[in-house]
């Protein structure tokens, strides 16, 4: 069995030697560690020299060159690099906990490896000295986990670091363009084509810092918004086109005709007229995680309010 581990970085020099140990603590040890660099101008690129002059298992792919495609891209090239029957997504600044790899493969062995397949799990949110913040950025941020396509379609809730994907899913990995984030895109492809499976567990720690890409809601982020409500609405209507746009990509796929009638009128909503909007909104159930954003999501959708063609 070969397991890819595939971790983008960037500019982190902080915690990158941390992340990495935490991956060669594991108790499953047979696997690969494929880093990819976007560009860094600290000191990252000499710390991934060092484990992997120091690991076999370890390798720098673009260790001659510094180009910066951003972070779908370095994953989407790494997904490609090499061929594996499981592909784990690793952030720079995370710690995994070490039965993590080997929780997540036994899951994957109920399931048929030909089928398209992605297994993630719960996390704990911790601050930079490592103390834990949240117990499950799952309950605390969606309710629930998303195991379903309608559910997928209008609200992510697969954390890329604690993700898996089989090689049946990753070949159908073929585009960049147009994505929110290649964890929700893939998730979006395991509930179209095959299975997206939660373990309600968490395997890592996950650092909230300054500098995360995308980091856990906090109050201050949320009043931010709040204080500025047309910035907020703006927000949402930027979400809600780019999570249609995203789910285009899945009607050039082969996939069941009923899910194919879900995307197709989730990505045309704001396009009927106004009863039809109520309609399949009633019909359909699209809907966020939480009733309050359920309810912010229905009324812009139904009323148009702040749309802009």
């Amino acid at each position: 069995m070969k397991v890819n581990i595939l971790m983008a970085t960037y500019n982190g020099e902080r915690f990158l030697a941390e992340q990495i140990e935490s991956i060669q603590a594991q108790t499953f040890t047979e696997w690969n560690l494929f880093i990819r660099d976007d560009g860094s101008t600290d000191g990252t690129r000499q710390i991934i020299k060092q484990y992997a002059d120091t690991d076999s298992r370890i390798t720098f792919i673009n260790s001659a060159e510094t180009e910066n495609v951003g972070v779908i891209k370095s994953f989407f090239m790494l997904v490609k690099h090499r061929e594996a029957d499981y592909y784990f997504f690793s952030d720079q600044d995370d710690i995994w906990l070490p039965e993590k790899i080997e929780l997540t493969l036994a899951e994957a062995q109920n399931h048929v490896q030909t089928d398209p397949l992605m297994v993630y799990t719960d996390l704990k949110v911790v601050n930079q000295q490592l103390e834990v913040i949240n117990d499950s950025m799952i309950r605390s941020q969606s309710h629930h986990a998303n195991t379903e396509l309608l559910q997928e379609l209008t609200e992510n809730t697969v954390t890329g670091g604690t993700a898996m994907i089989n090689h049946a899913l990753a070949e159908y990995w073929t585009v960049t363009e147009n994505l929110l984030m290649h964890d929700w895109y893939l998730a979006l492809l395991a509930t179209a084509l095959g299975k997206l499976v939660y373990i309600d567990q968490p395997t890592e720690l996950y650092r909230q810092h300054d500098n995360n890409v995308l980091g856990a809601r906090t109050w201050s982020k949320r009043l931010y918004k709040w204080m500025r409500p047309h910035l907020l609405f703006s927000k949402y209507w930027e979400l809600i086109i780019a999570s249609q746009l995203q789910a285009k990509h899945l009607l050039d796929l082969n996939i069941a005709t009923e899910k194919k009638d879900i995307i197709e009128k989730f990505i045309n909503l704001q396009r009927y007229d106004f009863l039809e909007r109520i309609s399949v909104l009633k019909n359909y159930g699209f809907r966020k995680n939480r009733m309050f954003h359920t309810i912010v999501f229905r009324t812009l959708l139904i009323t148009k309010f702040a749309y802009k063609e």
